[in-house]
């Protein structure tokens, strides 16, 4: 196989390990609120229920039903912190590939390529928070990244990102 295709290979990898990564261990580290069980007992079998079987049937699903309200608040209160968590591992990653950029550019762009599958992570469960205006800035935030990525990696010329000289057996187009 050829080299610039197994570099292309491991970058994408590495990124995809990289948005995994940064998921699962939000996930594992903090859990999410659990979701309340449904009442077996509100299930009746009788075709012709009594009025106090109906009452404790309705007295069931109204706190089933509360119950579920808070897990709903809760849930967006743990979408919201875990969008922040990852735009945060986001940024974090970003500033990281800029650093190794210099020293290994497949590593550099692994990297950066995680940065961006954490960051559409992020804008995912921002908008399963259901608050707009943390949509709005996650989405600003992922803006302004791919803005930046993109005037520093594709618009500027090599000599002034401070491209390394290409390494022993590296053809010209490896290099860049």
């Amino acid at each position: 196989m050829d080299n610039k295709v197994l570099k292309a290979v491991y970058t994408v990898f590495l990124g995809v390990i990289i948005a995994l990564f940064v998921g699962l261990g939000i996930r594992t580290f903090y859990a999410p609120p659990e979701m309340p069980q449904f009442p077996q007992e509100q299930v009746f079998q009788k075709s012709d229920p009594t009025a106090e079987e109906l009452a404790q049937q309705r007295e069931l699903q109204e706190k089933y039903d509360a119950a579920y309200r808070a897990y709903d608040d809760a849930y967006e209160t743990y979408n919201r912190n875990v969008t922040t968590m990852t735009l945060i591992s986001s940024v974090a990653l970003l500033g990281l590939s800029l650093l190794v950029e210099k020293r290994n550019r497949v590593l550099a762009n692994g990297i950066m390529l995680g940065s961006l599958f954490t960051l559409i992570y992020s804008i995912t469960r921002s908008f399963m928070s259901g608050n707009t205006t943390l949509s709005f800035i996650v989405v600003t935030v992922g803006l302004a990244i791919v803005l930046f990525l993109g005037s520093k990696r594709f618009f500027q010329p090599k000599e002034k990102r401070g491209a390394l000289p290409p390494s022993e057996g590296d053809t010209p187009a490896d290099a860049a």
